[in-house]
């Protein structure tokens, strides 16, 4: 009897999202090259930010990110937020979707942060 080619998905996998990215791929390398610089900025950056008032999100973080942006072209921070869910290579930067999170809930205020505010004219009547 000639078998249908349907095989019965595997219902685990033990794998985590790194141990799917081969040892020797570059975003490997880079991830250890990009560490190792945020490990020397640690003390700067620590002398940017005061002890009091709201935290920020990490500049660890918006740095990787924009690494990110960069190295797989990608045009947007919205655009970004939506390949995390799915990219599997971004966990090979350990950025996997459930780290950013966080992110997501501040993306709102950091895009409006960084956009100019429109400089609105009042509007006279012509008497």
């Amino acid at each position: 009897m000639r078998g249908d080619g349907q095989k019965q998905a595997t219902m685990f996998i033990y794998l985590t999202l790194a141990q799917r990215i081969p040892a020797d791929h570059p975003a490997r390398q880079i991830r250890a090259l990009m560490d190792r610089a945020l490990e020397r900025m640690d003390a700067k950056l620590e002398q940017l930010y005061s002890n009091t008032g709201r935290p920020s999100i990490a500049p660890e973080r918006l740095l990787r990110a924009t690494l990110l942006m960069i190295l797989f072209s990608i045009r947007s921070e919205r655009q970004l937020m939506e390949q995390m869910n799915y990219n599997l290579l971004f966990a090979a930067f350990g950025t996997h979707a459930e780290i950013w999170y966080e992110l997501q809930t501040d993306y709102d205020m950091w895009q409006a942060s960084r956009n100019k505010q429109p400089k609105i004219e009042p509007f006279c009547r012509a008497a």
